[in-house]
């Protein structure tokens, strides 16, 4: 059983317990259910967007623990004066360290910034509770969901007002699981079942997604070069974590690579 099997199987049964917790009808009572969500895709586009979704998240099935020192207040807050176009919350708890609470502190932080429930969604009920804790888009992972899976939950999705952002690893899953019904296209450097990353990934699927759709690359993205080189070839979101959440300051990681993409378009805020 590989890594992406063994947090399946995880979901399954954290998603069976929460449901016997909370029910359906008691998500749609939540406060933030009724409130309007920001659309992601508007973020990114927008003429002054660094088109960066910055992600918070404190340690992955490969690495371990990335940083556990920095709270999810002061870092998604940060990311925003940095520059970061939309947020990233991880809610996955067993492999990623990450909770529904980060989400909803991450949401009254940033009221005005686009961000995703980064999980790994497998039935609709998680997208109930995306709506109820705040969040403006979604995660659907082609690599563990069927076809009309990504049509249903992303049909559901835009119901609730939410955007969707559809991962994809290669060739393949991009054929089989793309549908008018998704938002934004992500490709994920990242293997999922070996978690090597390689940013040809990106590059040679590029041409493939049609220009509809935003593009997004990510994972494994360090470097301004890399992502200017992304930008060359069509890219225009790039979702960052562990290359700003390894260091001491994420804001600052960020506020680096900003200044060294455009210097001068993407001024920093000084609050």
């Amino acid at each position: 059983m590989n890594i992406l099997d063994k947090i399946i199987a995880s979901k399954k049964e954290e998603v069976a317990q929460r449901k016997a917790v909370t029910s359906a009808q008691q998500l749609e009572q939540h406060p933030m259910f009724t409130r309007q969500p920001l659309s992601a895709r508007q973020a990114i586009l927008a003429p002054e967007s660094t088109g960066i979704i910055a992600e918070f998240k404190r340690k992955s099935p490969s690495k371990g623990i990335i940083n556990d020192q920095v709270r999810v207040t002061e870092t998604t807050a940060g990311y925003v004066r940095a520059g970061a176009a939309c947020l990233s919350v991880l809610t996955d708890e067993p492999f990623f360290g990450g909770t529904p609470a980060d989400l909803i502190e991450a949401r009254n932080t940033n009221p005005e910034t686009p961000i995703i429930r980064k999980d790994f969604i497998i039935d609709t009920y998680q997208i109930l509770e995306a709506k109820a804790f705040g969040a403006d888009f979604i995660l659907l992972i082609a690599a563990c969901l069927t076809p009309r899976e990504v049509e249903e939950f992303s049909q559901f999705a835009h119901q609730l007002g939410l955007e969707v952002l559809l991962e994809v690893h290669d060739e393949t899953e991009l054929d089989t699981h793309l549908t008018s019904s998704v938002d934004l296209v992500g490709v994920n450097n990242r293997n999922l079942k070996t978690f090597v990353t390689d940013i040809e990934t990106s590059v040679r699927l590029a041409s493939l997604i049609p220009e509809t759709f935003v593009k997004v690359s990510e994972s494994g993205l360090q470097e301004a070069a890399s992502i200017l080189a992304l930008r060359e070839v069509g890219y225009q979101g790039f979702l960052i974590g562990e290359t700003f959440m390894k260091t001491p300051s994420p804001e600052e990681a960020l506020k680096t690579l900003v200044r060294e993409l455009s210097p001068t378009e993407f001024p920093i805020s000084k609050l």
